[in-house]
C-alpha cells in the first residue's frame, strides 16, 4: 500500500469559507464557515447566572444567544487542589460571579455552548496552558522525538503555566519553539489585560478564522500541496507561514484557473453523496447511517455483493470494506458523540478482530480524538468521537418543511383520508348550502384523479355543493374555505 497523496483545498468567497482535505482524490474531510462563525476557541469573561448543585454544574452568561454549560469537572479550583469528591459546585461558583471561560464546543440545537475554565492558546507548534505547570509532548510522536522537544521546552515555558508540544513541532528546531511560546506568552498576558478591563460578559479573545485555524493545526509535512483560490488569503496564509513554517511556503498554491476549485477537484458530488443516508461500496454493499437525538447508528448490507467463495467469506469482505468507509464518512461528515456501527454477523473470531482492526487503523487519519470498543459476538462495534461543531448535515441542511425532520411525510391514502374528514367537518357544522375548498395541488390530484370522485360522496352525504381548486398557498393537510355561501338549487337563495 503507498504512499496516501494528502491535499488541502481553502475556497473563499463572499458567502463562505471551504476547506477541504483529499486523500489519493478523495474527499476525507470538509469544514463551511459562514456569517454564522464557530465560536470554539473563544475566551469570554463570563458571569454565573444560575447554580445547579443537583447537576454538579453551572450556567454562565457569555454574552451568546444561550446561556453557557459548565460543569464542575472543567472549574479549576483556586489555591489547594481538592479531591473530586470535596469539588461541589456551589463552593466553587456562586451566582454573579466572573470568570474566565473558553468554549469548548458551539451551541448545538437547544443547547448552549459548553465552556471551560482551563484556558488553552494554540500556537503552531506549541500549546500554552496559563492555569497548568505541566510540560508535555503530544503521544503521537515517536519516543525519541517526545524526548527531544521536552529537553527543548522545560527550561523555555515561564513559571507558573504549562505547555504541550503539538504533533506538527516534529523535526522543528529550537528557535522556531522559542518564537512560539514567545508569542503566547505575550498572547496570553494580552487576554489577561483585556479581561480585567472588560465588563461581563464580553469576549476577550476571537480564535482565528477557519482558513487560518486549519493551515495552523492541520497543514503539516504530511499535506502535499496547499491549493487557495482567493488571492488576499493566499497572500494571508503565505505570511502567517513565512513567520512559523517557512519550509511549507512551498507547498502553496494559488488556483488561477477558470474551472472553479472545487469543480476541478470534483468534489461537489462527495459532497452531495456525504449528504445521502445510504452510501455504496465498492464490492456492491452499502452502509447506511442514520442519526438519533441520542447517538448515530451505522448498519451494514451486503445488498447485490455476492461473493465468489462462500458466505463467510462474503460477509468478512464485505466488513472490511464498510470499517474502511464507515471511518471516512465519520471524518467527512463530522459526526460526533455515540455512534453504534452494526457489522453483517460473522461466525469466526478472526474475522472480528480483523474488522475491528481496520476500523481503528482508518481511524487513525482522524485528527478528532475517537474511543473504540471491542466489538461484540453480535457484529456491533460502539465508539464514541468527540463532539466539537454540529457538523456538515446540520450545516448545509434544514429539516424537511412537510415531514419536520421525521424523513418520512404521510402517505397518500393518509393525505386524502385526513383532508376528506376535515372537509366533511366544515360541512356538518357550517351553515351555508356551497363551499369552494382550496387544496394544496398535489393533493388536490389525490381527489380529481379518475376514481377518486370523492367530492360526489361528500355532496351525497351533506346534501351540499362543493367545489375543490388547487391552492398553492396550502400546506400538504390543510384545507382552506376560499368561499361559502347559498347554491343556487337552493330554495332559500331566491328569496
Amino acid at each position: 500500500m503507498g504512499e496516501v497523496v494528502r491535499e488541502m483545498l481553502i475556497s473563499h468567497d463572499s458567502h463562505e469559507t471551504r476547506v477541504a482535505f483529499v486523500e489519493d482524490s478523495r474527499l476525507v474531510e470538509l469544514y463551511i464557515e459562514r456569517a454564522k462563525k464557530s465560536v470554539v476557541g473563544n475566551v469570554y469573561l463570563g458571569k454565573v447566572h444560575d447554580v445547579l448543585p443537583g447537576m454538579q454544574a453551572a450556567f454562565v452568561d457569555i454574552g451568546l444567544e444561550k446561556n453557557a454549560f459548565l460543569c464542575v469537572d472543567e472549574v479549576i479550583s483556586q489555591g489547594e487542589p481538592l479531591d473530586a469528591a470535596q469539588r461541589h459546585i456551589q463552593q466553587l461558583l456562586r451566582p454573579g460571579q466572573q470568570l474566565l471561560v473558553q468554549v469548548l464546543k458551539d451551541p448545538m440545537g437547544t443547547k448552549g455552548a459548553r465552556i471551560t475554565t482551563e484556558i488553552t492558546l494554540p500556537g503552531r507548534f506549541v500549546v500554552l496552558m496559563p492555569f497548568s505547570q505541566f510540560v508535555g509532548v503530544s503521544r503521537k510522536l515517536s519516543d525519541d522525538e517526545r524526548d527531544r522537544l521536552h529537553a527543548i521546552m522545560a527550561p523555555l515555558v515561564p513559571e507558573g503555566v504549562g505547555a504541550i508540544a503539538r504533533t506538527a513541532a516534529v523535526g522543528v528546531a529550537e528557535q522556531e519553539l522559542v518564537a512560539d511560546i514567545e508569542f503566547l506568552t505575550r498572547l496570553w498576558k494580552r487576554v489577561e489585560r483585556q479581561s480585567r478591563e472588560a465588563l461581563a460578559p464580553e469576549i476577550v479573545y476571537s480564535e482565528m478564522d477557519l482558513a487560518l485555524r486549519m493551515v495552523r493545526d492541520a497543514f503539516s509535512n504530511d499535506v502535499h500541496r496547499l491549493v487557495l483560490d482567493d488571492k488576499r488569503l493566499y497572500e494571508k496564509v503565505v505570511s502567517f507561514l513565512k513567520r512559523t513554517s517557512p519550509k511549507l511556503v512551498r507547498r502553496v498554491t494559488l488556483h488561477k484557473e477558470r474551472k472553479a476549485l472545487f469543480d476541478e477537484y470534483g468534489l461537489y458530488p462527495q459532497i452531495g453523496a456525504a449528504l445521502e443516508r445510504k452510501v455504496s461500496l465498492p464490492s456492491g454493499g452499502y452502509i447506511s447511517i442514520d442519526k438519533t437525538e441520542a447517538l448515530t447508528a451505522v448498519d451494514v448490507n451486503t445488498s447485490s455483493y455476492v461473493g465468489k467463495r462462500n458466505l463467510e467469506d462474503t460477509i468478512f469482505r464485505a466488513n472490511l470494506e464498510a470499517a474502511e468507509e464507515v471511518a471516512r464518512q465519520l471524518r467527512l461528515r463530522d459526526i460526533g458523540g455515540i455512534i453504534v456501527i452494526d457489522f453483517i454477523d460473522m461466525e469466526q473470531p478472526a474475522h472480528r478482530t480483523q474488522v475491528s482492526e481496520r476500523l481503528q487503523r482508518t481511524l487513525e487519519r482522524d485528527r478528532t480524538k475517537t474511543r473504540v470498543m471491542e466489538m461484540s459476538k453480535l457484529g456491533l462495534i460502539e465508539m464514541t468521537r468527540k463532539n466539537v461543531t454540529e457538523g456538515l448535515r446540520e450545516t448545509l441542511m434544514t429539516p424537511c418543511p412537510a415531514c419536520h425532520g421525521e424523513g418520512m411525510v404521510l402517505s397518500d391514502t393518509t393525505r386524502r383520508v385526513s383532508v376528506e374528514g376535515r372537509m366533511r367537518e366544515i360541512l356538518v357544522s357550517g351553515r351555508s348550502s356551497a363551499y369552494l375548498f382550496g387544496l394544496e395541488p398535489s393533493t388536490y390530484g389525490l381527489f380529481s384523479a379518475p376514481g377518486n370522485n370523492r367530492m360526489a360522496v361528500l355532496r351525497a352525504e351533506t346534501g351540499k355543493h362543493v367545489t375543490i381548486i388547487p391552492d398553492v398557498d396550502c400546506a400538504g393537510g390543510e384545507v382552506r374555505v376560499l368561499m361559502e355561501g347559498r347554491h343556487g338549487s337552493d330554495p332559500s337563495a331566491s328569496e
